[in-house]
């Protein structure tokens, strides 16, 4: 990417819009699920921290495939697309490799750590990028001619 092209660069900002629209959307599909299948146990105190089979492919590895498959062919997430965000690779701006997509997701838990740090980063940084788009080599960029979602 450019590196005169500074103002496509997506903020801080418009990021966790994105990532609090992601959250709303996966809640709404995990929750309603879960609770089909362990009923008012899965909120007692006393359950285990995963509650079964159902719990681990649900709130762990479907997320997990589901977001690596959707910024390696669509760019995006859901709260990201519609926001008109792309997660692009930082040199050519093309879309992610799958192997960029998988450091990313699991980089995320490196800019988590310090308090949010590598997540905030994205207020100070030139390209905006977080350490977990260092990391994966991306960058999220603002779309230019697109409609919203």
């Amino acid at each position: 990417m450019d590196e005169n092209q500074e103002n496509l660069y997506a903020g801080f900002w418009v990021r966790l819009g994105a990532s609090l629209i992601d959250c709303i959307i996966l809640t709404a599909i995990t929750l309603p699920i879960l609770y089909l299948t362990y009923g008012d146990s899965y909120w007692s105190q006393s359950s285990p921290l995963i509650m079964g089979n159902v719990d681990i492919l649900v709130s762990w590895i479907l997320p997990v495939i589901g977001t690596i498959l959707l910024w390696h062919y669509w760019s995006g997430t859901p709260g990201k697309l519609a926001l008109k965000l792309a997660v692009v690779d930082a040199a050519t701006g093309k879309n992610l490799t799958v192997s960029q997509s998988i450091i990313r997701y699991f980089a995320y838990f490196l800019s988590a750590l310090p308090l949010g740090l590598g997540f905030i980063w994205v207020a100070w940084d030139k390209k905006k990028q977080a350490w977990h788009d260092k990391l994966a080599k991306s960058v999220v960029v603002k779309r230019i001619n697109e409609t919203a979602l």
